[in-house]
């Protein structure tokens, strides 16, 4: 654990929808994780793609989040105020050869095995007229890494197969690159996310490294899931949540955290929850809890 006021966390949510409840408990358990340990805890907007981004949904995701009293300790981060950063990190990874123009197509790259057929890796084919991604260059490792709720963890990367995609062909920057430019500007130690992200975390330590910076600590929950068996989440339709009852509806985040909370709070307000939350937060409790 970081000495005291040297944690920083964050909660990241994408502006596709309201707030729903998968949601609330990641923000939650980010807050209270970041709280336990008398840290700084930050709310980050990741608006990369509006294509896929209602106007209203920022404000709507913001509200919300006061209103469960989940107030960040300084202003709100927008990526898509933060474009010129994101542009210097991909000419640095260019620069240096860890990222490289690739004019594949998908169905093309799924014929050929996740190999490019067009050499992209090697300064293929890619002419200047043709629409292409920017990729980060892989190396094949076998990555190590400690999960603060999971434990040890092993994940395979392949050079070329899984290079991610970090500026699409539209222009629009990928996740892979931004959460981890954002996270080094922002002095982020501390990533409590959803168990659906784990996968990544090989990729972007790769990325971490390749852009000079210390990564930070990630601890992983498992993801709410509705009576089918599929994460909540806005693709699957999971309903807003009801703003008008955010006591019950933290109550609720901190079951299914399996944190134990006494019925007498949910007369109480927002605030006793909370202080209730952060003082009885048990981190080694989550892993309990079912997917």
């Amino acid at each position: 654990m970081s000495s005291l006021h040297d944690y920083r966390g964050r909660f990241a949510p994408s502006p596709t929808g309201p707030l729903h409840f998968g949601s609330l408990v990641t923000a939650l358990a980010s807050y209270l994780e970041a709280k336990s340990c008398e840290g700084h805890w930050l709310i980050r907007i990741e608006d990369l793609d509006p294509l896929r981004e209602p106007p209203e949904a920022t404000g709507e995701i913001l509200n919300s989040l006061d209103t469960h009293g989940l107030f960040p300790d300084g202003p709100v981060h927008f990526q898509s105020q933060h474009h010129p950063a994101y542009h210097s990190a991909i000419e640095y990874l260019l620069s240096k050869g860890s990222a490289y123009r690739c004019s594949c197509s998908r169905k093309q790259l799924q014929a050929n095995h996740g190999r490019h057929p067009r050499q992209c890796r090697d300064g293929g084919t890619t002419t200047s007229d043709q629409p292409f991604a920017i990729r980060f260059a892989l190396n094949d490792e076998q990555c190590h890494w400690q999960d603060q709720l999971l434990g040890p963890q092993h994940q395979v990367v392949r050079a070329e197969i899984d290079d991610p995609v970090i500026l699409r062909k539209e222009g629009f920057f990928a996740y892979q690159l931004a959460v981890v430019v954002d996270d080094i500007s922002q002095g982020i130690t501390h990533v409590v996310r959803g168990s659906d992200l784990l996968d990544m975390t090989a990729q972007q330590l790769q990325i971490y490294r390749a852009l000079e910076a210390a990564p930070p600590r990630w601890l992983h929950i498992p993801v709410v899931v509705n009576d089918q068996g599929q994460k909540l989440s806005k693709q699957n339709h999971a309903p807003a949540l009801d703003k008008h009852t955010p006591a019950e509806n933290l109550f609720a985040a901190l079951k299914a955290l399996n944190q134990r909370p006494p019925q007498s709070l949910l007369a109480g307000s927002v605030e006793d929850l909370l202080e209730w939350a952060c003082t009885h937060w048990k981190r080694g409790a989550v892993h309990l809890t079912s997917r």
